[in-house]
């Protein structure tokens, strides 16, 4: 039985975060395995701490006068959490209804989840910490194993001379906060208060803050919070900021930050994957291209393109995906291509809502796809079952949205008329249009660019996949930076004849977690991590 009861007692009740505090003072007994503990011992403890500041609930109540836990499945042999300056004030072992006193009273329990039984043990609530990343410095000349050294910011084999130019780059979804109380039930072993959003920015920028990337790709940037905190932060560290955010009802977006004093902004170009006379393209998913020129001293370098998006999640409509994949890349060689006919460096980043492994994944890492025969839910790795799944067409997308099977813009050709001869009929058109199209019917995808992962996606020692996401539903790997290899590196590799203005050497990455690795720590979102997704990061070096 609830310890308090809204209505006869008197209490606020919240809408989303379900918590309950009190309109008036009330002096409330302990019931069934509910304990209490004096209201005014708590509020000199915790009053000041940034857990009270930060419990601003939506709804009609601006912020709880004190922080609030849901007593449901409370249990006798739950430790109330840390919340205090000094645990020696309140040492776990004087925690007994009969030291307690008669004063106004606060309401402590712990929030579980809803059917603990039924979660795996790697699941339920574990202590709350910090999880280790550390960097993994990839040496050229000994490809064949990566040297970890620690939290070290500099190779001592990979130091900057004139004649390159080095930089870094993040990737990161920083989980939209309407998206997270739209999907509250991904977040059910979480605990409340770290899930509101003036707690997890800060959390947030200090993550940026601490890496320090030259080049940030950000997904699930929220419209309100990126212009009234988002943008002015970044640009009081020195970035500047181009923001997308996505066609529909949906306020969140992608954002592409860099430093100013690492490039200057040649092009900004946003692609809207939404097309209202496209039947296929009715997801209003979004991406971001940028044309960068690197800020050097000496001789004039190749500029570099960074793109950012976030395909549609639906593990059903790999249709979709890879339509909206081809648009990207399209845009991508539109930007990237120079006029003497070669491409510029190119980074690749965002959530791509696929695994590794799936042909989504081999198609931008290989080059090519031959999608006959393939399932719409196989196209991601996402979905397990292919019941019920239809078959790819052939082509997946129309001829009307002019991008070619090899991903890159093609004007529409128009069947030549002799003027001399008597007009056609519209019939005799129509035929004519239709020999065009069976000509370019093909179930053979290609893409030009010699793209790389910055990570491997499996630990070399155990195979234990690599996590990028991880809520209560699931932890994979969706989240990718891709970035066009060196020379050397892309032989053999389905689009190497294309020419390169340089090329980008990996440096090093900041390594990835197992699963189990994040359910030490409660998974994600935690006290420390305030997204569901783990921000990736790479230094590349560019020769010139």
């Amino acid at each position: 039985m609830e310890a308090w009861r809204c209505v006869r007692k008197g209490y606020g009740h919240c809408v989303v975060g379900r918590g309950r505090y009190p309109m008036f003072p009330h002096h409330s007994r302990s019931l069934g395995r509910d304990w209490t503990t004096p209201w005014e011992n708590l509020q000199r403890c915790c009053w000041n701490r940034h857990i009270s500041s930060c419990m601003r609930w939506p709804g009609h109540y601006s912020q709880a006068p004190y922080p609030y836990f849901s007593s449901r499945h409370f249990s006798l042999n739950w430790r109330p959490p840390c919340l205090f300056e000094s645990r020696t004030q309140f040492q776990y072992c004087n925690w007994r209804p009969d030291n307690l006193s008669q004063t106004s009273l606060i309401h402590l329990s712990s929030y579980i989840m809803n059917a603990e039984g039924d979660e795996p043990s790697s699941k339920r609530r574990k202590h709350q910490g910090v999880i280790k990343r550390n960097w993994e410095y990839i040496c050229s000349h000994d490809k064949e194993k990566t040297k970890i050294l620690g939290d070290k910011n500099v190779d001592p084999k990979c130091e900057d001379s004139e004649n390159k130019f080095d930089f870094s780059v993040m990737s990161y979804n920083i989980l939209s906060q309407d998206l997270l109380e739209d999907n509250s039930h991904l977040y059910r072993h979480c605990q409340r208060p770290v899930l509101h959003w003036s707690f997890r920015f800060p959390n947030i920028l200090k993550e940026i803050k601490h890496f320090d990337a030259d080049v940030l790709c950000l997904q699930e940037v929220q419209e309100d919070h990126y212009g009234a905190e988002i943008r002015p932060s970044l640009e009081s560290l020195g970035y500047h900021c181009e923001y997308k955010m996505r066609t529909g009802r949906k306020p969140d977006g992608c954002a592409i930050c860099f430093k100013h004093s690492k490039f200057s902004l040649l092009s900004v170009n946003p692609v809207e994957f939404f097309r209202p006379d496209i039947s296929l393209l009715d997801r209003d998913n979004v991406g971001l291209v940028l044309l960068l020129q690197p800020k050097i001293a000496c001789a004039a370098s190749p500029a570099i393109c960074v793109a950012n998006t976030h395909l549609l999640y639906n593990p059903r409509r790999g249709d979709i995906k890879l339509t909206q994949l081809a648009m990207l890349l399209a845009e991508i060689s539109s930007v990237a291509h120079q006029k003497d006919g070669s491409f510029c460096p190119i980074v690749m980043c965002g959530d791509f809502n696929s695994v590794p492994g799936s042909p989504l994944y081999s198609f931008i890492k290989e080059g090519k796809l031959n999608y006959e025969g393939l399932p719409i839910g196989k196209v991601s790795g996402q979905e397990q079952s292919s019941r019920g799944q239809r078959i790819l067409s052939i082509p997946i997308w129309p001829p009307n949205l002019g991008i070619s099977q090899n991903c890159v813009y093609e004007v529409q050709q128009v069947p030549k008329v002799e003027k001399t001869d008597s007009d056609l009929t519209q019939t005799q058109l129509k035929q004519t249009e239709v020999l065009v199209t069976a000509e370019k019917l093909s179930s053979n995808l290609q893409h030009h660019f010699s793209l790389s992962s910055v990570y491997s996606h499996y630990f070399p020692d155990t195979g234990i996949p690599e996590v990028t996401t991880c809520h209560s539903r699931s932890a994979i790997t969706v989240d990718y930076i891709f970035y066009s290899a060196e020379k050397e590196d892309v032989a053999g590799h389905p689009g190497a004849e294309v020419a390169l203005v340089g090329g980008l050497k990996l440096l090093a990455r900041l390594s990835l977690l197992t699963e189990q690795d994040l359910w030490t720590v409660n998974g994600l979102p935690n006290e420390n991590n305030s997204s569901d997704h783990l921000p990736l990061l790479a230094k590349f070096r560019l020769e010139l």
